[in-house]
């Protein structure tokens, strides 16, 4: 069950202060050994390991945070910037991580046991209950922490050292803070300036944060948290229950937007781009559900390919200016974000940790979200590609089961893009997972290049225009009815073959029977054409129904529509819905299994121009052998 948001008064958490002061500045704590010595090797963060085992006992401790903080710049008596900004985190979070403890103690009773158990010790079945849900608060404090630090830390790079997790103390939500900001302490020792202190505190939370959730099917008491939304306003900290990890704090969106009338061409890419981005903004941040997923014709994920050149990276640019402006008026957070290259590591499993954390900071339901892979056949690789990465393969995995997995929830609040000048090199089972096929073919007609050529020419010229209107083509509704059309009939050769053979024998279609027997033959050529195929075609068919032209008012002021409950949006937008037909579905039928045909058609095309490379190195190869022979100095 939801239990709705939860909102922290200040006086709840300023009354925790003086005990994070306290623990900030010093205090003892009592550990396992793991065994390794205090005194680090010359020029590493390694510890020398002693010959005598002391694993198993247990010794004290002083931590400091405030001194080891302090000591990164041991020459100057006042704390730097961001010296500070650690340490006042860091006792904020401990008063925030106390004050949500009490919260959790509340809604599970867990206060008046705390009570009955200071008059008189709980005996039998309430012992074990009151002991269970102790540790579960714990945990809580300690969880609250950890993401308190890995949300309101400023820090956009990694440290160059692997950082060791907190010995985890889960008796009382004193001791579990303890814990944590006893490896915290630990984890920053050391570090040779401010930038590297901030990298390290900021990792040691996600480090912290993974452990815990790791450990969190030991704590059978959770349940009362699990779905639980807690905001602190002032620190603008909120917190999910333990559904995803929290991400880095968003930062303003800086990006170069393109308007639609910026882009020449790409007609049916540029108006199903400018659909999505009304249709992102649709999403009810109370019910956590966008109409569109409920009435059909969402686009979860998408894969926009092209030759270089025509668009690909400018449509982005327009989808994330548009659904940017529309946050905007309505007040709504929004999360871009770019998966590339530089994010896959040489570091064994590191590419999949930081494609999971792209995928978490953009399914986010508390932000209407916008992910890009681009030129997603260099960045996850296919997985019978021998030569790729082991860190390519795993980007492969994780999106795949991002994007259709078994614990997949389209809620509506995000979408995601992929985009590529080679698809037919992306794994075939990733690439069936993008719903939705656009084709960025750029401009193609003589309009359309005269068009594009006055657009980037400019005005600083007195170059007449001629005989020419200049962007009739490109109105929108009359270019995408036309582009639509031109997928009556398929436009790649090999399921043309198809098409004319079905029409010859069954006519043209007229029932859902049909509609079985083309995409049956479909499949016999096309193995590729499964199951998975059919259902992005019909999700295609679906949003053609809801081809409908959200008004522009809706979105100018935000309580004509953005503002309104969700019944309130789900049924202005359903009075608008129309019926699809049969030349709706066998154009969606088309235009995806041309697309299919069309990687087919490359990927062949590639390797018999491999296999002509090679045969011309083979023949030139024997000429050469032909002529040392001759010469005598062929010794075979």
């Amino acid at each position: 069950m939801d239990v709705g948001l939860t909102r922290i008064d200040e006086k709840d958490i300023v009354k925790h202060r003086a005990t994070a002061q306290t623990l900030v500045k010093k205090f003892i704590v009592l550990e396992q050994s793991s065994g390794k010595s205090d005194t680090q090797l010359a020029g590493t963060r390694r510890r020398m390991v002693s010959t005598v085992s002391t694993a198993g006992m247990r010794k004290t401790r002083e931590v400091e945070l405030l001194n080891a903080i302090a000591a990164v710049r041991s020459d100057d008596p006042m704390l730097s910037p961001k010296q500070h900004a650690l340490a006042f985190r860091a006792r904020r979070g401990i008063a925030v991580a106390l004050a949500v403890a009490d919260v959790f103690a509340r809604q599970t009773g867990l206060d008046s046991q705390i009570q009955k158990n200071a008059s008189s010790p709980l005996e039998g079945e309430a012992a074990e209950r009151f002991k269970s849900l102790l540790a579960a608060s714990a945990y809580v404090s300690a969880f609250t922490l950890s993401a308190y630090l890995l949300q309101l830390l400023e820090s956009d790079t990694e440290p160059g050292e692997d950082l060791d997790e907190p010995n985890y103390m889960f008796d009382t939500p004193q001791d579990a803070v303890k814990s944590v900001i006893a490896g915290l302490v630990q984890a920053v020792d050391g570090a040779p300036d401010d930038t590297a202190l901030l990298q390290r505190a900021k990792a040691y939370a996600r480090v912290t944060i993974e452990g815990l959730i790791q450990r969190k099917s030991r704590f059978v008491s959770l349940g009362a948290f699990e779905d639980n939304h807690i905001h602190i306003e002032q620190d603008d900290f909120t917190l999910d229950g333990f559904d995803v990890a929290p991400g880095a704090k968003r930062k303003p969106l800086t990006m170069q937007f393109k308007q639609p009338d910026e882009i020449i061409g790409n007609h049916i890419a540029k108006y199903q781009a400018m659909k999505l981005a009304k249709m992102l903004v649709c999403y009810d941040f109370e019910k956590q559900l966008n109409p569109f997923v409920d009435l059909g014709g969402f686009v979860f994920t998408f894969i926009g390919d092209g030759a270089p050149g025509t668009g690909k990276t400018i449509l982005i640019q327009m989808i994330a200016g548009l659904i940017n402006d529309y946050c905007q008026v309505a007040g709504y957070p929004f999360h871009y974000e770019n998966f590339g290259v530089d994010q896959i590591s040489s570091y064994q499993g590191k590419s999949g940790q930081n494609c999971k954390e792209f995928i978490n900071n953009v399914v986010s339901p508390k932000a209407i979200g916008f992910g890009t892979v681009d030129d997603i056949d260099q960045v996850a690789a296919k997985r019978s590609d021998d030569r790729a990465s082991a860190g390519q393969q795993e980007v492969t995995a994780v999106l795949m089961e991002s994007f259709a997995g078994a614990s997949t929830v389209v809620r509506g609040n995000c979408s995601f893009g992929m985009f590529s000048n080679y698809p037919e090199n992306v794994d075939d089972a990733l690439r069936q997972r993008a719903g939705a096929r656009w084709l960025v073919d750029g401009p193609q007609t003589q309009d359309d290049y005269i068009d594009i050529f006055a657009l980037l020419a400019g005005k600083n010229h007195k170059i007449p225009l001629g005989d020419h209107d200049l962007f009739e083509a490109q109105e929108i509704k009359k270019a995408v009815s036309t582009a639509y059309a031109k997928h009556s009939k398929p436009a790649e050769q090999g399921l043309l073959n198809i098409f004319d053979r079905f029409i010859d024998k069954h006519g043209q279609p007229k029932s859902m029977a049909d509609v079985g027997t083309y995409l049956h033959m479909i499949k016999e050529v096309e193995p590729r054409f499964t199951g998975r195929a059919i259902k992005n075609v019909t999700d295609a068919i679906k949003m053609r129904a809801m081809d409908i032209d959200l008004p522009d008012e809706w979105f100018e002021k935000p309580e004509t529509f953005m503002h309104k409950d969700y019944d309130g949006k789900r049924s202005m937008i359903a009075e608008l819905r129309q019926p699809f037909t049969m030349e709706m579905v066998m154009q969606e039928i088309n235009r995806y299994a041309d697309s299919e045909f069309r990687y087919t058609d490359k990927s062949d095309d590639a390797a018999v121009q491999e296999i002509i490379r090679r045969e011309r190195q083979r023949e030139k190869a024997i000429d050469e052998i032909e002529d040392m022979k001759q010469r005598g100095a062929w010794d075979a």
